[in-house]
């Protein structure tokens, strides 16, 4: 797989379709939460997925499964932290305006470079309904400046 969602893909309750084994479900979903420490290209996909643990059904595994061949074709990708970075602090926020199908709310994404290396990345539901792109992307602005001011405080008088 090249990536590990299909972008058309609309994960919701399925109401209709059959229940799968929460159980094994479960232990999917904790197996790549634990990869996304090391692979932040699954951040999104998986915590999507994670949040139909309660009543997984049919469609939800086959989307964890995905990301499983996604990740056995790209063991070549990882982290890369080069020895005597400068240090300036630099983040992305983005946010999708109701991504969620099922309460309809946005979906932070957010990740903090210091120099080249990639220290911080989270994929997050926001806790408000927006009511617009804009909003969405505002409250993903927030979050990031304040991701932002807490790097630069963790930094202060620390010279790699």
């Amino acid at each position: 797989m090249k990536t590990p969602m299909s972008s058309d893909t609309k994960l919701t309750k399925d109401e209709e379709c059959e229940s799968v084994d929460s159980t094994k479900y479960r232990c999917m979903i904790g197996s790549l939460l634990y990869l996304t420490a090391s692979r932040p290209d699954i951040m999104f996909s998986a915590c999507l997925c994670a949040r139909f643990q309660e009543d997984p059904k049919t469609s939800h595994p086959e989307a964890v499964k995905r990301i499983f061949r996604y990740i056995k074709g790209t063991t070549h990708l990882g982290l890369w932290y080069p020895k005597g970075t400068y240090i300036e602090t630099v983040v992305y926020a983005d946010s999708d305006h109701v991504g969620d199908y099922v309460d309809r709310k946005s979906t932070s994404g957010i990740c903090t470079f210091v120099g080249c290396c990639l220290t911080l990345w989270f994929s997050k539901k926001q806790t408000a309904l927006t009511i617009s792109t804009t909003e969405a992307e505002y409250v993903s602005a927030g979050k990031a400046c304040q991701q932002e001011l807490w790097m630069k405080q963790a930094l202060i008088g620390y010279e790699i």
